[in-house]
């Protein structure tokens, strides 16, 4: 049997990071990919935005189904699923013949069963193999999406550019399949075994034991609908708000690249925060940064200035959603771990598809991404109040416990 905190276990978190990067395609090529969309069928930008809504939904529905089937099975047959998944769902994409049928097949084959299954499963997964690291394990696993991000925004926008949108989606079917299954068969060793009802280990960290398990977890899920909901305006709309501006699609796929890519620090600096403050404090700074960074965008619309306050964004975001994992595995069993992690993630996806679907229409409605910053600054400021709230109950609770 393998061991918790072993070689091994860092060897898998390196594979999982590998494959979240991979399967992670699923959520950015149908950003990058909206105005060649929106252009081929003739639509609105609400209507074009609607690809990415469900495929925000379905990644949220099935990292609830794949996090349970790892729960009860292991972590193989949910990646493998998602990479078969992936390329079945860009080689039907490239012929969808409406925006319908495109949004539809992104939602299902490539957001529920493709990307779903290589983002909250492995988190989950992952935070089965460590203890005194699994702050810095997590966000870790977590970067793989935001490495994604980071690397497939510009390769899609040329493969669109060179070859078509279409054959562009082939392409990326093809690779993500060869690449993906080969990595999975490298997670089979099963998890360290624990008494499935066993509690999360003793840790100095506030945690939110005064509350009801239903109460904490719908409340992370509150939580994570409403950080995301503000999250989308950015992610989803940076490359279309680029063009509005005449800077170009190109400009706007650097520009949602360069933010992911300090996501990828944010989220890295935040699994340190985890490990030495708990996965609390680092929603509550989380969040607060992000509505920072939000309120920018309202400052300012220069090609400069907006590469700086996306880099910020980035910088400033990443650490939100690694931290409910973090917080799931200090006020939860291990068993519960995977379908308890898929559930807050589900709620952030359905933040993201309403976000990203709010933003096209207020721009619709009013002509301008303004209000849409504005927007989410609001419901940032409610995901801050949820955080805080937590933090300020879980020192109360913590400071008792000492007494």
């Amino acid at each position: 049997m393998r061991e918790i905190d072993s070689s091994y276990a860092w060897f898998r978190l390196a594979i999982s990071v590998l494959l979240s990067t991979v399967g992670g395609v699923g959520m950015w090529s149908v950003v990058v990919a909206l105005p060649a969309v929106q252009a081929e069928f003739s639509v609105a930008r609400g209507e074009a935005s609607l690809p990415f809504t469900l495929t925000s939904i379905g990644f949220g529905l099935g990292g609830v189904i794949m996090g349970r089937l790892s729960d009860r099975i292991g972590i193989v047959a949910p990646v493998m699923v998602g990479a078969v998944s992936l390329g079945i769902g860009y080689a039907l994409v490239s012929i969808a013949g409406d925006v319908s049928q495109f949004a539809v097949i992104y939602g299902v084959f490539i957001g529920m069963f493709g990307t779903a299954a290589t983002f909250a499963p492995l988190m989950a997964d992952v935070s089965k193999w460590f203890e005194r690291r699994r702050g810095i394990a997590v966000a870790l696993c977590a970067s793989g999406n935001y490495i994604a991000g980071a690397i497939w925004p510009p390769v899609v926008e040329y493969l669109i550019r060179t070859l078509g949108w279409r054959t562009a989606h082939l392409w990326i079917g093809l690779v993500v399949v060869v690449l993906m299954v080969p990595l999975t068969l490298l997670l089979r060793s099963p998890a360290p075994v624990r008494s499935a009802s066993a509690p999360p280990l003793a840790s100095g960290f506030p945690r939110a034991a005064q509350l009801s398990p239903g109460m904490l977890q719908t409340l992370l899920v509150l939580a994570g609908a409403l950080c995301c909901l503000a999250m989308a305006m950015p992610q989803a709309h940076i490359v279309a708000y680029c063009g509005d501006l005449g800077y170009g699609a190109a400009n706007g796929a650097r520009m949602l690249s360069l933010m992911l890519g300090f996501g990828i620090v944010s989220r890295i600096a935040s699994g340190f925060v985890a490990d030495r403050l708990g996965g609390l404090t680092t929603l509550a700074i989380g969040s607060a940064a992000q509505m920072t960074a939000l309120a920018l965008y309202l400052t300012s619309d220069g090609l400069l200035s907006l590469f700086l306050i996306s880099a910020m964004f980035g910088l400033f975001q990443g650490g939100i959603v690694p931290s409910y994992t973090i917080i799931i595995r200090e006020n939860f069993p291990v068993s519960e771990t995977g379908g308890r992690v898929g559930i807050v993630m589900m709620a952030t996806m359905m933040g993201m598809a309403l976000g990203g679907w709010m933003s096209g229409a207020i721009f619709d409605l009013t002509g301008s991404y303004r209000a849409a910053f504005g927007n989410g600054v609001l419901w940032n400021a409610l995901n801050l109040a949820i955080a805080v709230f937590l933090l300020t109950r879980g020192r109360r609770r913590h400071a008792l416990a000492y007494q």
